[in-house]
């Protein structure tokens, strides 16, 4: 088994650069699919989930050719649309390949999707969509199958603006026949990268970024390159650390626009953060840090990615905070161990209410998921003694390069692989 050992090693300091986010290619490298040819994506990062995608997609009949970042994905020929249960159950976003293989293939059959168990995240949502668009839906042994001869434009609310469901209604809709209507579509940062790489393809879309989207189909589209953009949760997950150790230094590759509700709360904690234009912002922890409250929300409000590691951050700053998680109903796993190390953390529902303690103690504490396993790792910065967190598979599944990074800005970190 796997773990990553963490001592306090003081302060933070030093240069950090953000990789691609992986939010953000997993659905382009699915749009790819779209058309017959190859396209070319760079600022991909190396993770396990990136590489379950490129899985999938293989297994479909795409040839795949990485180079570090940037990869080559000739989707002239696309010869099954069924996608493995061993790999979809492994990651959530396999599910992007429902909407894409729909619209190329006039049919997919997808196994319901796995991933972190934060929470129930039905494909309703996705499956509504594709109805309203004349698609042919069965569910059973675990299976989604969709069919449509000709999928046509509608105009479709959803009742929660979700990421993934505004991701796939869109790429189904980029070829079908007419106008389609996205009202309460989700407007992540991420939404807006799929839209751009799809116009460059030759999609007709309008409004992403808002909550409202409209696709106008066309009859192809064309390969293309694409940069895809940098992960504003890595980014938020490194401004976290060098807080939780009151360090300061230098984030590269980072959108300041994409990560404005956690400045603003780190800005209110007392974390002094600069935007020095050309993607790079500078940190300076070195004062005593106060709690704040905090309510996730669809952005732009403040992320469901980055509750967990807020929720160490808040574990030692001084007062008591609360956060309310409003995405996901489980998303509190890391409670429980953040509290071996000496937090003082009380659960009611989907809020936590957090009393600042002076500092953690090392545990041996387990990661049940991908950010609470990153908020595990930087508590373990700031805590007295050792720190070894296992269920690191999950760390894995979204940092690229973690303990390496996290070394190189003084942390005394090591991965070990038994």
């Amino acid at each position: 088994m796997s773990r990553i050992i963490v001592k306090n090693n003081g302060s933070l300091s030093g240069k950090v650069c953000i990789s691609g986010s992986k939010n953000s290619s997993l659905p382009i490298l699915a749009a790819c699919i779209l058309t017959k040819g190859k396209n070319i994506i760079s600022g991909v990062p190396d993770l396990s989930d990136i590489s379950t995608m490129y899985s999938l997609l293989e297994s479909l009949g795409v040839k795949i050719d990485v180079h570090k970042d940037r990869v080559v994905l000739d989707c002239k020929n696309i010869v099954h649309y069924t996608t493995p249960y061993e790999l979809v159950g492994k990651m959530r976003g396999s599910f992007l390949l429902a909407g894409a293989l729909l619209s190329r293939m006039g049919k997919a059959r997808i196994s319901l999707p796995g991933g972190c168990p934060i929470g129930t995240r039905p494909v309703d949502l996705h499956l509504k969509g594709f109805a309203a668009m004349g698609a042919d839906i069965s569910q059973g042994h675990g299976y989604v199958e969709l069919s449509a001869k000709k999928l046509k434009g509608a105009r479709i609310y959803l009742d929660f603006p979700s990421v993934g469901a505004t991701e796939n209604i869109i790429m189904a809709a980029a070829l079908a026949e007419g106008e389609t209507i996205i009202e309460n579509a989700a407007a992540e940062p991420e939404i807006v990268d799929l839209t751009d790489f799809l116009i460059k393809q030759g999609a007709k879309i309008e409004g992403s970024g808002s909550d409202t989207i409209k696709i106008t189909g066309v009859k192809e589209l064309n390969p293309t390159t694409h940069k895809v953009i940098p992960d504003r949760i890595e980014a938020g997950t490194f401004i976290v650390a060098f807080s939780m150790t009151r360090g300061y230094g230098t984030i590269e590759n980072v959108n300041y626009s994409h990560i404005k509700p956690v400045v603003a709360k780190l800005s209110e904690m007392g974390v002094d953060i600069k935007d020095n234009g050309n993607n790079i912002l500078t940190i300076n922890a070195e004062h005593t840090l106060r709690t704040s409250d905090v309510k996730t929300l669809p952005f732009p409000g403040f992320p469901t990615d980055m509750q967990a590691p807020f929720t160490a951050l808040m574990s030692t700053a001084k007062g008591t905070g609360v956060i309310v998680e409003t995405v996901f109903e489980n998303r509190f796993l890391h409670i429980g161990e953040l509290n071996r190390m000496g937090a003082n953390i009380r659960i009611d529902g989907r809020t936590s209410v957090i009393e600042g303690v002076n500092s953690l103690s090392g545990a041996k504490v387990n990661a049940f998921d991908l950010r609470g396993g990153a908020a595990l790792v930087v508590a373990g910065m700031s805590a007295k003694g050792e720190t070894e967190i296992t269920g690191v598979e999950h760390i894995q599944r979204g940092y690229e390069n973690f303990v390496e990074k996290f070394a190189k800005i003084g942390a005394n970190i090591v991965f070990d692989k038994k």
